[in-house]
């Protein structure tokens, strides 16, 4: 994920958005925690959150504690009223939040597509939805900008998306037609490296600093890569597209295609199709599938997880992650064959590579790609805050 070029250490800029950020990524904090977490003096840090609270980026409270003797110290929190919008544009549907500097999602929707969406479509549905969310639940909110989580390929210096092969969207300028139809800043990547990076910051692999992330969606699976504790793109912004990749598939019975790449042999259509749904979100998906006494459904679930395992296997020798988090239908399919995912993961991969491993489902699980396609708008605001603000 882009970001902007960050105010030199030890200045003010550099401090206003040391600030923002803690209290964006974990939540209210007393002047007394920030003094601590930081190393500035009380008054320093007296001085920089009345500049915050003057941009109107966090607010101070004093908390209400039942009970307590004394007057308890505020707590500076981000401001729920400025408002990054996420959007998923997907083959089946269309999800978009409102979600705040705080992180609290303040509205949401999913919006079915009764056909496959054009570009020109999608941008007029967030639009739609701007505007009517402007005169009912965020009226009175500020919104900063627009974060898009695309599956596909996305040239992310300025929202092209060079091939979303399931959306059929090839070198489409998204951004600048969401820019036009919202007049809001619009900031364009790939679901899966949001995905990523939404559970490194927030969720399963948050505090690890080698994340695999898998991501199943509607359009297939992608992947992002937490390195070091850094996001990595690669040359082209294109990095962690594990669904392109080959499985090894040594049972012919686990086969579905000749010659076919992760994406058409693990399969959320595949999924729908055993239990007889022609759509559904994932939580649905998740409650049929657990709930299915069917051979038929647990053969092909069963079928699936060893197929995935193959994928991992592949991931852990090349990348020797510490965790590998799966999100999506593949969450699923990592809760309900967790321990023949885990064995042969241990018997594929290089037992090095593998000790220590864990897989682990997404945490923030439906939220994952909208908050970070929230993070990606608010992404400049966090670096420069005295700029954006």
């Amino acid at each position: 994920m882009p970001s902007p070029t960050s105010p030199a250490p030890g200045t003010r800029p550099h401090n206003l958005a040391r600030i923002l950020r803690l209290v964006h990524e974990e939540g209210g904090q007393s002047r007394a925690a920030l003094t601590e977490r930081t190393g500035l003096n009380r008054s320093t840090i007296a001085d920089l959150v009345a500049e915050l609270v003057r941009l109107g980026l966090v607010d101070e409270r004093v908390p209400d504690l039942p009970g307590r003797v004394g007057r308890p110290s505020p707590v500076v929190t981000a401001s729920a009223d400025v408002v990054a919008i996420a959007v998923n544009p997907e083959v089946d549907a269309i999800e978009i939040a409102a979600v705040g500097l705080d992180r609290s999602i303040l509205v949401r929707e999913r919006l079915p597509n009764p056909e496959l969406p054009t570009p020109e479509r999608a941008a007029e549905v967030i639009a739609e939805r701007i505007t009517a969310w402007r005169e009912g639940e965020l009226a009175g909110a500020r919104l900063h900008a627009v974060g898009i989580a695309v599956p596909g390929l996305v040239r992310s210096g300025d929202g092209v998306v060079r091939n979303a092969p399931h959306l059929e969207w090839r070198d489409v300028p998204f951004a600048s037609l969401v820019r036009t139809a919202t007049g809001l800043p619009v900031a364009v990547d790939n679901d899966a490296s949001l995905g990523a990076i939404a559970e490194h910051r927030y969720g399963a692999g948050h505090g690890i600093d080698h994340v695999v992330y898998l991501n199943g969606g509607a359009s297939g699976i992608g992947g992002g890569l937490i390195i070091g504790g850094v996001a990595v793109a690669g040359a082209g912004g294109y990095a962690g597209e594990f669904g392109q990749n080959r499985p090894r598939i040594s049972a012919d019975a686990d086969r579905r295609t000749t010659d076919g790449v992760l994406e058409a042999e693990v399969s959320r259509r595949l999924l729908l199709d055993v239990v007889g749904l022609e759509a559904a979100d994932d939580e649905t998906l998740d409650a049929e599938l657990r709930a299915s006494e069917s051979i038929e459904v647990a053969d092909e679930v069963t079928r699936q997880a060893h197929v995935l395992a193959s994928a991992l296997a592949n991931a852990v020798n090349v990348l020797n992650p510490a965790v590998v988090v799966v999100g999506g239908f593949l969450a699923t399919l990592a809760a309900l064959r967790a321990d023949e995912i885990r064995d042969d993961v241990e018997a594929l991969a290089m037992s090095e590579s593998a000790e220590g491993l864990q897989i682990r489902p997404a945490a923030l699980g439906a939220d994952r790609l909208l908050i970070g396609a929230a993070e990606l708008a608010f992404a400049d605001l966090l670096a420069e805050p005295a700029e954006r603000g």
